[in-house]
């Protein structure tokens, strides 16, 4: 649960959805509310606040929005990850385009993870190393079972942020995973993906696992580089198949129209 809050005078009864969004977003920011603790009740935040319910729901549905709290039915409302509510804007911006915009972000990513997994090489403890292990046994599950690797790759590419010592870019990494999550899932839905994918990742995790820097890099941008040729490829295929059903809609009206005036 989140500390006790301070008291605090009631809000000007004159921007009430406001103040209550700038008051609830400077607890978040602040870390007054850490990500994973669970808002105090509705009750509770309206008496703090000495405003009605009706404007609380209104602010935290707007934090909701740009994805600083997320609500579950019947379990209550929790404070996300810093970097789900730093990636949704940019998700947003990404939304409805042409996507030409996903390449500059393969090419931030690859940076990124490629100096990740040197740094990872060169300080990873031994125990880190076990974390990545982990994550490599879990995509080895996965496909076993015939159920989706994206969640064993997330946590593959985090254990290696996290063994690299560097808050910077580990928060970096999981920003732009976030905004690139829909891709790399249909991504791993293509036939033959997901065991090409762990054969690199263990080649990774070899080069990380005897401390290798230079191999661990290079093996490590070879994987992303082939990453972003498949999400690109999924892309181009989504839009089409997007255009596609757009039109066969569109004619499937006009002859209904047609129909209609006969």
């Amino acid at each position: 649960m989140p500390r006790s809050l301070k008291p605090v005078r009631a809000l000007p009864r004159t921007t009430l959805t406001e103040a209550a969004f700038e008051q609830l977003i400077e607890y978040v920011v602040k870390g007054t509310w850490k990500a994973g603790d669970r808002l105090p009740p509705e009750r509770e935040l309206c008496q703090q606040f000495g405003i009605a319910r009706t404007s609380l729901r209104e602010a935290l549905k707007a934090m909701e929005l740009v994805g600083m709290l997320d609500s579950r039915v019947g379990d209550g409302t929790f404070v996300c990850a810093r970097s789900e509510f730093l990636s949704r804007p940019l998700l947003w911006a990404f939304t409805g385009t042409d996507h030409n915009e996903l390449r500059d972000i393969m090419e931030a990513r690859t940076i990124i993870e490629e100096n990740l997994a040197g740094l990872a090489a060169e300080r990873a403890s031994d125990d880190e190393i076990a974390q990545i292990a982990i994550a490599i046994q879990q995509m080895r599950d996965s496909i076993a079972a015939n159920s989706s690797i994206l969640e064993a790759d997330l946590n593959f590419h985090l254990s290696i942020a996290a063994a690299a010592h560097n808050e910077v870019l580990k928060n970096a990494v999981q920003l732009l995973r976030n905004v690139m999550r829909q891709w790399l899932y249909y991504k791993v839905l293509i036939p033959n993906v997901a065991p090409a994918v762990l054969k690199r990742h263990e080649a990774i995790y070899r080069a990380i696992a005897a401390h290798k820097s230079r191999a661990a890099r290079s093996v490590m941008r070879k994987h992303l580089e082939e990453t972003m040729q498949l999400v690109i490829q999924v892309v181009a295929e989504h839009k089409v198949r997007s255009q596609t059903k757009t039109k066969v809609t569109h004619n499937g009206l006009n002859h209904n129209l047609r129909h209609a005036r006969e």
